[in-house]
């Protein structure tokens, strides 16, 4: 389980003029096949950190940061994740440069999918890179 990829659930948004990168992760026990997303695993991820930033709506309206890729599940591998991905977040924090954040996580992750729904349809993974 060491070598499989760490898999994150992340979040751009911005509330009350304030930037926030939210995230959630975890280990994969079986890593999806290429060409397929980690279902079952990425919704899980996917609606606990919803649920998280849900909460934080109490302290004021929220609103997405990249557009449709505002809520991002990631595959990275494991050596990546103490220093890569906190530096990118918070070179983000600071900056504000979505474009610039967004092609730092394409440059250090394996796969992404972008998590989106429609009425009447299930939670759909979409692949981004």
């Amino acid at each position: 389980m060491a070598d499989s990829p760490y898999l994150v659930a992340l979040v751009l948004f911005d509330q009350d003029g304030r930037r926030a990168m939210p995230l959630a992760g975890k280990s994969q026990a079986a890593v999806a096949a290429e060409g397929d997303a980690p279902e079952q695993l990425g919704k899980e991820l996917a609606l606990d950190l919803l649920l998280r930033v849900w909460q934080r709506s109490d302290d004021g309206p929220l609103q997405r940061a990249a557009a449709a890729d505002s809520l991002l599940l990631v595959e990275l591998p494991m050596e990546r994740l103490p220093e890569d991905l906190p530096r990118i977040k918070a070179d983000w924090l600071s900056s504000g440069d979505t474009s610039a954040c967004l092609q730092a996580l394409k440059q250090m992750t394996s796969r992404a999918w972008r998590l989106s729904s429609e009425k009447f349809r299930p939670v759909a993974l979409t692949p981004v890179w």
